[in-house]
């Protein structure tokens, strides 16, 4: 009897040791493996690949199941209980994605396309929908009463020149924080021209010219005076204190458009229906106005999906008007 119990208790250790050892491996991995591609992806996929495999390595240890390699079978089960967090149906096919690429960067197969995780991210489809939030449009009739509520210190001509940067170039603002000084290329009357470096569909670091107008360029300029800036990154945060700091965080972006459409008398529904994709959006509609084709407007937003585009103008006539409160 007390050699029994106390092979039982032997077998819970060394399962509990296995358990520990196991989380503890596949979280060293995981750290090695993103020191190992960084530079090599975006900085956006990178935290999408982190945060999704670090939630997938703590759901693995509490149910006792092996992180890395991973089963089809955990991953589908990890799926499911994804449903009750009020997430979208994108969100978990972007964790399958980060599950697939992290196996396959670290040279296991792919668990993801097993039948079991197949089937799992079909019936989440059919129970939450295939259908994403769009971002409420800023057009350029909102645009102005953004830029209206727009103050003349450093926080004003800070949110000035954003608000015409983002509109008149229909950037992402990971690659409207990314723009520098020393890569604009001033037009006399004409302008200016800014070079984005690099972008979600150029990773290569290729580069292309963003031409501004007269308005957007004059906003720059009268921020880049005002706050002292003559290298460096473009769009800057500034602190309580009134002093500028040295880059913007672009999911500072976003929040920006909502504190102006607040000062703005926008409606909570629209603020809370505003992100840092509104002005792509809004231009994209204002553009398709004006009579752009589908091309030009992909060009100019650096769109490489046709769907894309057109999930942004499908109801074009709806960011022409703001709700007020």
């Amino acid at each position: 009897m007390l050699l029994t119990f106390i092979n039982s208790y032997m077998t819970l250790i060394v399962s509990l040791w296995w358990l520990n050892m196991s989380k503890i491996t596949a979280n060293s991995h995981l750290i090695e493996l993103m020191k190992e591609i960084d530079g090599a992806y975006a900085p956006n996929t990178l935290r999408a690949y982190w945060a999704d495999m670090i939630e997938f390595i703590t759901n693995c240890d509490q149910l006792g199941a092996e992180a890395l390699p991973a089963s089809p079978s955990t991953i589908a089960n990890f799926l499911v209980l994804t449903i009750s967090q009020g997430i979208k149906t994108s969100t978990v096919k972007r964790k399958v994605a980060s599950i697939s690429a992290i196996h396959r960067l670290s040279g296991y197969p792919d668990p993801t396309k097993g039948p079991e995780v197949r089937l799992a991210v079909r019936k989440i489809e059919r129970q939450l929908g295939n259908r994403s939030t769009q971002a409420y449009p800023i057009t350029r009739v909102l645009l102005d009463r953004l830029l209206a509520v727009c103050g003349n210190d450093l926080h004003g001509k800070r949110n000035r020149a954003l608000l015409l940067l983002a509109y008149d170039s229909m950037r992402r603002r990971s690659e409207l924080v990314s723009l520098r000084v020393e890569d604009m290329d001033w037009l006399s009357d004409e302008g200016v021209s800014i070079l984005l470096r690099r972008s979600k569909t150029d990773q290569a670091g290729t580069g292309r010219w963003i031409h501004l107008g007269s308005e957007a360029t004059n906003a720059i300029e009268d921020w880049l005076e005002a706050a002292g800036i003559t290298e460096g990154f473009l769009m800057r945060g500034v602190n309580a204190q009134g002093s500028v700091t040295n880059s913007l965080c672009d999911s500072r972006v976003g929040r920006i458009y909502k504190r102006l459409g607040q000062l703005a008398g926008l409606s909570e529904e629209v603020v809370r229906s505003i992100s840092g994709h509104s002005m792509r959006v809004g231009g994209a509609q204002d553009l398709l106005n004006m009579g752009a084709t589908l091309p030009q407007i992909m060009v100019k937003g650096g769109w490489a999906k046709t769907d894309t585009v057109m999930r942004y103008v499908e109801r074009v006539h709806r960011g022409t008007t703001a709700l007020t409160n």
